[in-house]
């Protein structure tokens, strides 16, 4: 009896130190949401999505980087909201609706402006699919920053921050809707391009006002170094900044050090390939780092600049990702850390606030 009581006790700490309670999936790998209820992120958690600010529910599952819409036309051609609404519903809205079955409650949408961002459409999916959306302020500079406008190119770092934080209290192009985090990109180069180290600068500045995480299209490393010099100069923890697209980094010995200092690591293409994922998370767990993971698809989207749409599901992870990382060991307890504490963490506002 004795002994009974020393496990218990053992697994509560364990529990309490990794920040979750122990959860279920069925053998198929899928996540029961109901069984989920009572492991969540901290009660305090609070995010901002397309229907405002409020506190994560317990238990709430995320799928923390993929896309509605994405437009590649450039930032010079594009046209602001002019797709058809219904037309664009019609065909994403059966690939959300199916995320019920996994008890997904969270949707981060990583489509910012000028690439396809519509908040009003996000705010109808939202309320059609009952998933809880949230959208970015920010430019993306990735691709020879063929997506900036050019008077935002023309700006300063301070007047661009100026620009994103007025969406953060005032609500984007005139709605009441408001950004959940920042998405910036920067083509991974050292040094920086100096637009984009601007955009990382801009970033900081409005981190510090909004307490919007910060999540930076970057890739391989070689880019991520010089953007964590600009945050550490602007006083920004480095716990407000994910590294997004990481899984393009070779050198799975970078993850060691990009955890140690306390950044998001996010693993973000499962949509496209599961099994350079695996690999990758049985690194990081070995190494003991799951902590600093987030894991999502990449994956939609509608193109406005195609006739037939070829839409990839935010299933992957659900269907052929868990399966795999449980017949290689991985608990209940690792995979719910992988997709309900780190991304509520990670985008809690609360949280990354800067004092």
């Amino acid at each position: 009896m004795n002994r009974f009581f020393s496990v218990c006790i053992l697994m509560f700490i364990l529990a309490m130190t990794h920040g979750c309670a122990t959860p279920n999936t069925s053998h198929s790998g899928k996540p029961q949401a109901k069984s989920l209820s009572d492991t969540a992120a901290n009660p305090s958690t609070n995010v901002q999505s397309v229907d405002g600010f409020h506190q994560v529910k317990h238990g709430s599952i995320w799928l923390s980087h993929e896309h509605i819409m994405v437009d590649f036309i450039g930032a010079q051609d594009i046209q602001l909201n002019r797709e058809n609404h219904a037309s664009v519903i019609k065909e994403i809205l059966p690939y959300l609706e199916e995320l019920e079955n996994y008890g997904v409650s969270y949707f981060v949408d990583a489509t910012p402006n000028y690439i396809g961002r519509d908040v009003l459409l996000l705010e109808k999916l939202s309320q059609q699919s009952g998933l809880k959306i949230i959208t970015n302020t920010g430019f993306y500079g990735a691709r020879n920053s063929k997506y900036v406008p050019q008077e935002a190119i023309e700006l300063s770092a301070e007047q661009l921050a100026k620009v994103w934080i007025d969406e953060f209290e005032n609500g984007i192009e005139g709605t009441s809707i408001k950004p959940g985090f920042i998405k910036i990109g920067v083509d991974s180069s050292s040094p920086l391009k100096p637009l984009h180290a601007k955009l990382v600068k801009a970033a900081a500045l409005t981190h510090q006002k909004t307490g919007l995480v910060i999540a930076s299209h970057t890739g391989k490393a070689q880019g991520l170094w010089p953007q964590l010099d600009i945050l550490k100069a602007q006083g920004v923890p480095l716990s407000a900044y994910i590294w997004v697209h990481a899984q393009d980094e070779d050198d799975n010995q970078t993850y060691i050090k990009a955890a140690n200092m306390g950044l998001w690591i996010s693993l973000d293409g499962i949509g496209w390939d599961v099994e350079k994922h695996i690999d990758k998370l049985v690194f990081a767990k070995q190494h003991g780092i799951l902590h600093r993971i987030l894991i999502s698809h990449d994956a939609g989207w509608y193109d406005p600049q195609k006739e037939a749409q070829t839409i990839k599901p935010y299933t992957n992870i659900f269907t052929q990702l868990f399966p795999a990382l449980k017949a290689k060991g991985f608990t209940d307890q690792e995979l719910n850390l992988l997709m309900i504490n780190n991304p509520a963490r990670a985008f809690s506002l609360q949280a990354n606030k800067s004092q």
